[in-house]
């Protein structure tokens, strides 16, 4: 996993000011988007309501319409319940206690584009499931702290697995974060997995999306017959959670920072390199 500086782009003064306000606001949408998660309301409501946060700003859906190949994606969130990894489409079914719903929202502010995602758990929910949220959550953070000049990707990505495999969890190798910025896909890919020392070397001004996808069970994923939605190949438990973080000479800058939902199952949450 190596790429050339020149390929990574790294942002400054009025472009950083662009990321911001849109990593604001897909925060805000992703949060009131996850405010109406309760039993009985289905995954099509909250993606409406999304569409309609969205519009009122301004803005226009990173996802809606994204094409691969000749797949067009249909929702202006990508949503999913439990066994869902990532990509989920908004249906009827009515959330259930229990569940875990995914919620990715993704946007498109003044040429900028903002990118988070959390797992909201509809509680009660199963202890391990939780443990589970607490983990992934957890390894968000621990590899955020690794957003700093002049340290190594592959140190940020393998703390993420380094941090779940303690629990008895695995990484999903299918699908990764990546940088942000003008689009919504840009170098390098962050993958939640890496060689501890690999190239490239961060530098200050690089915007990435951060997003662990953690599985209770195996880590083998398969798309279902919407050719969209990635579900875990056991149908076990999978959580995600996503930042931008822009990579700084101190302390990393969060762009879609806001307040944990899981309670932390360690502490401090650094990981060591050695």
């Amino acid at each position: 996993m190596a790429f050339g500086f020149d390929r990574i782009p790294t942002r400054s003064g009025k472009a950083l000011d662009g990321m911001r306000r849109a990593c604001g606001l897909a925060r805000d949408v992703l949060l009131k988007a996850a405010s109406i998660v309760q039993p009985g309301v289905t995954t099509a409501e909250i993606d409406r309501l999304v569409a309609s946060e969205i519009k009122a700003a301004g803005a226009v859906s990173a996802f809606l319409n994204y094409q691969v190949g000749k797949k067009r994606f249909p929702g202006y969130a990508c949503i999913g319940v439990n066994e869902v990894v990532v990509h989920g489409i908004g249906n009827d079914r009515p959330i259930q206690p229990g569940d875990i719903v995914k919620i990715d929202v993704g946007l498109h502010k003044d040429g900028w584009v903002g990118d988070n995602a959390l797992t909201v758990p509809v509680h009660p929910i199963a202890p391990d499931v939780q443990k589970l949220l607490s983990a992934t959550e957890d390894a968000l953070q621990v590899a955020l702290d690794w957003a700093r000049d002049g340290m190594m990707l592959g140190d940020l990505c393998h703390s993420v697995e380094a941090y779940v495999r303690r629990f008895g969890f695995t990484v999903v190798r299918d699908y990764v974060g990546h940088g942000v910025g003008r689009k919504l896909h840009e170098e390098p890919q962050v993958p939640n997995y890496g060689v501890k020392g690999a190239k490239p070397r961060l530098r200050a001004g690089m915007t990435l999306a951060v997003e662990p996808m953690i599985n209770l069970g195996t880590e083998e994923t398969v798309t279902l017959d919407d050719e969209w939605t990635v579900v875990t190949a056991d149908r076990k438990a999978s959580a995600h959670y996503e930042h931008v973080v822009l990579v700084t000479t101190g302390e990393p800058e969060v762009l879609t920072w806001r307040e944990r939902i899981n309670p932390p199952l360690t502490q401090p949450l650094n990981y060591t390199v050695a």
